[in-house]
């Protein structure tokens, strides 16, 4: 696997229409994915003292964090809309050697930050809802 360059990694919103288009969430300096999975046990006396788990089940789920400076770019109004009414939306997780995740997901934290002559910047965390899809 070839080293990726961070900047690469790159969120997308989707515009709400159908079919579905993607605009980058501008300003961004870090994004982070989390992929998240409950073990379900299935542990016996047969399992000679060690713990089985079973395979496929349980909940799993993918967690976004991403931070950068505030562009006032329509993607960036998207998601604070999203945000004020609880909107579950299309997002996009696009990485330089050309993979993409692709999912529905709800902003559960949105901050900005800013002090006097400085930037605005902003921190932004997302929650899965339904299956995440890679390709």
């Amino acid at each position: 696997m070839a080293v990726e360059k961070g900047s690469a990694f790159l969120l997308k919103v989707g515009n709400g229409a159908v079919p579905v288009v993607y605009t980058t969430v501008a300003g961004m300096r870090t994004t982070q994915l989390s992929i998240n999975g409950e073990a379900v046990a299935v542990t016996s006396k047969d399992s000679g003292g060690w713990r089985d788990l079973l395979a496929g089940a349980g909940v799993r789920s993918v967690s976004v964090s991403a931070a950068g400076v505030f562009t006032g770019a329509a993607a960036e109004v998207r998601i604070r809309g999203s945000a004020l009414v609880g909107r579950i939306d299309d997002y996009r997780l696009t990485f330089e050697g050309g993979e993409m995740m692709t999912g529905r997901f709800l902003v559960t934290r949105l901050d900005y930050a800013g002090d006097y002559n400085g930037e605005r910047s902003y921190t932004l965390a997302l929650e899965s809802s339904g299956a995440v899809v890679a390709a």
